[in-house]
């Protein structure tokens, strides 16, 4: 088993990913063609899943591969408990003018703290609902964000909750807007 903090979350992620999804191992094995077993030790950091193997879970997840890399080393102590500035795992794909890092120090509590940096231009053009209730704290900078079809202009300070409705953004200005997200339960 190894001792590196990030590689002793690596499988309580991946637990608290397929728990939050309500699936079995079993229905995870069928999908990804392999053993309970195997699952099982990888949840457990007994076995250290491949690249591809991460890009399995990856895809099935939905979420981006560099969630599962980007923590730095962190002091015995600390593990599990203190997330640095420098030690923030990203969990945005690069490119989509959105870009996230995990505030949590993993994902195995019924709650993650996400900050987002929104580009000047980004936007999310597509309706999206997710099964969780979300409060959203903008930091910095403004944004436009659509829940279901009320349209709402968000500036410093001001917050918003969805629960399960349909959320849309867009960052039309030419400064970058900030926000800290509690996203219940995890869904990266």
């Amino acid at each position: 088993m190894s001792s590196h903090p990030a590689d002793r979350s690596l499988g309580a992620d991946l637990r608290a990913l397929r728990r939050v999804r309500g699936l079995t191992l079993q229905a995870l094995a069928a999908h990804m063609g392999r053993s309970v077993g195997w699952l099982s030790q990888v949840e457990r950091d007994i076995s250290a899943p491949s690249i591809t193997e991460l890009r399995a879970f990856a895809d099935f997840y939905a979420v981006p591969l560099s969630m599962f890399f980007g923590t730095a080393d962190a002091p015995a102590h600390e593990a599990g408990r203190i997330v640095r500035r420098g030690a923030r795992r990203m969990i945005s794909d690069p490119g989509t003018g959105l870009h996230e890092e995990l505030l949590s120090p993993d994902l195995t509590d019924t709650f993650e703290v996400i900050l987002s940096t929104f580009a000047p231009g980004a936007r999310r053009a597509d309706r999206h609902a997710r099964p969780t209730t979300e409060i959203v704290h903008l930091v910095r900078g403004r944004l436009v964000v659509w829940l279901n079809d009320d349209r709402f202009e968000i500036a410093p300070g001001d917050s918003f909750r969805t629960r399960g409705e349909a959320l849309r953004w867009e960052n039309p200005h030419d400064e970058p807007a900030v926000a800290v997200w509690v996203i219940s339960p995890p869904v990266y």
